[in-house]
């Protein structure tokens, strides 16, 4: 399995070369290759990775606004997601039911409901090819069924729109926003995860990505997690 993080940024002014596109993950595995959200930043790039399938994780702007104008290939989403862009010109509209696993391209989504919105619910994709698999979860502030999303990954990739400060609010009852990076590398602590990754950056990491880097990793080693910066046009190979 390759991944290859197209964009990194979340949706903040400031962009670096570093974080200059909003956040996006091409998967690709023995031809097959699906690319995860189309933030606005895409609108004029939609078919960046030459993706044969999109999958979305939600309906917020830079996760799915790319998407107005049409896609080159069939997409996937939530029924939720779906009703949230329903005005939008895609004719190849594929439904994906949480927590069943479904084939793309040679590759295994399977959708965890998380916290994050209320206006735009959210899922995490925990994808699987060959011997590899990880987790997707660029905004969230709590995985539903975390034992099980993480159960033997390989890899977490999770959200940098906070490094330590709180970012999590209630409303009605339900957390939104963001949980910080340094809570998500002690979820991987817990369920035994031993590396990962970090996207959807905010301000504090595209600012500064090499010191944000160094806080985020000296977190990870007290939890014996090896911990790194996605960054715009990053590759990882999976064996």
């Amino acid at each position: 399995m390759k991944l290859t993080f197209l964009g990194t940024r979340g949706e903040i002014e400031e962009r670096t070369p570093l974080h200059g596109r909003h956040t996006s993950l091409l998967v690709a595995y023995r031809g097959g290759r699906v690319r995860i959200d189309c933030g606005e930043d895409w609108s004029d790039d939609v078919a960046a990775g030459s993706p044969q399938a999109i999958v979305l994780t939600h309906a917020h702007p830079d996760h799915a606004w790319g998407l107005k104008n049409g896609a080159p290939c069939p997409v996937y989403a939530t029924a939720e997601t779906w009703r949230l862009i329903e005005a939008y010109p895609l004719e190849e509209r594929r439904v994906i039911e949480p927590r069943i696993p479904l084939e793309i391209r040679g590759i295994t989504f399977e959708a965890f409901p998380v916290e994050h919105s209320i206006r735009c619910p959210a899922v995490a994709y925990r994808i699987a090819a060959g011997n590899a698999s990880v987790v997707y979860a660029p905004d969230v502030v709590y995985i539903n069924d975390r034992s099980e999303a993480l159960a033997g990954i390989d890899v977490y990739i999770g959200d940098g729109a906070t490094i330590e400060q709180s970012f999590v609010r209630r409303s009605g009852g339900r957390l939104l926003g963001h949980a910080p990076v340094r809570t998500q590398l002690t979820w991987c602590q817990k369920e035994g995860v031993a590396r990962a990754v970090i996207t959807h950056c905010g301000s504090e990491i595209v600012r500064d990505h090499d010191a944000a880097e160094h806080r985020i990793a000296e977190f990870a080693r007290k939890r014996g997690v090896a911990a790194e910066l996605a960054r715009d046009g990053m590759e990882m190979t999976l064996r």
